[in-house]
């Protein structure tokens, strides 16, 4: 009956020897930078030992990686999280701007940067915290491209009286130079602005004056051929002078040279 009992004991010595579970860095998913105590597994190390292991950079150093760490770390890029949608204007009553954000998923191992996490686009709000209409003539017009249109009717509710949006067109006759210098992807609309250009802007409920229904800056009562002045929301630099050419009510400007007053 010995030789049995001897033999189980073997295997059993083998079986705590070699572990059934080979875990590591690719059946953790998760590789880190720097020192991270979290970023840790129980597996076989470089050196054929069994224990706890490492997924971080500095286990390089401490000799404690685990044993697929070069295969599941290295030269990872950086992943990030899809954005969140648009906050609201940052301060109300003028001109200012919105964020979104997203969030870093993992940090690259390859060298290179992650992208930017946070971006930034010019708006305007026309009500106070209160709720009040900020009674004030915003001058010269302030514009924006017609995306910013989507998200604030999803902000904006509206109401039986409210009074039809309607369109100007303008025809640019200067453009100054920083208009060309795109910051960033919400800036990009800027560098289509050109000189003797004709451009169509929209005026929508949330822009409107309660009293007058109308949109600041319009050039509603100028003379013809008068100069007036307009600024780009987002790039303060980025302004000119244009001539109102006509007005078209119940208007909705074709895409391409559809902007907004803001």
């Amino acid at each position: 009956m010995n030789p049995p009992v001897a033999l189980v004991m073997v295997f059993f010595g083998v079986a705590l020897f070699f572990p059934e579970s080979e875990a590591g860095c690719l059946e953790l998913g998760v590789c880190c930078t720097g020192r991270n105590m979290s970023c840790t597994t129980a597996g076989w190390r470089p050196d054929r030992s069994f224990g706890t292991c490492y997924c971080d950079q500095a286990c390089c150093r401490t000799l404690d990686c685990c044993h697929d760490y070069a295969e599941a770390c290295t030269g990872l890029p950086c992943s990030v999280s899809e954005w969140s949608s648009w906050s609201g204007c940052s301060k109300p009553c003028k001109s200012t701007y919105r964020i979104r954000t997203r969030q870093i998923i993992q940090e690259p191992t390859s060298g290179e940067h992650c992208p930017p996490v946070l971006e930034k686009a010019g708006c305007l709000e026309y009500w106070n915290e209160q709720g009040l209409e900020c009674r004030q003539d915003i001058v010269p017009a302030l514009i924006t491209t017609e995306s910013f249109g989507k998200a604030r009717r999803k902000r904006y509710v509206s109401n039986e009286d409210e009074r039809a949006g309607y369109c100007v067109e303008f025809q640019l006759i200067s453009v100054t130079k920083a208009c060309l210098i795109a910051n960033n992807a919400h800036s990009q609309w800027m560098q289509d602005l050109r000189e003797g250009y004709t451009v169509c802007v929209e005026c929508q409920p949330p822009a409107m004056n309660q009293g007058s229904h109308r949109c600041y800056g319009d050039g509603r009562g100028a003379k013809r051929n008068q100069l007036l002045h307009w600024k780009a929301v987002g790039n303060p630099q980025c302004k000119g002078g244009w001539k109102r050419v006509r007005q078209r009510d119940n208007c909705s400007c074709a895409t391409g040279d559809s902007l907004l007053f803001i």
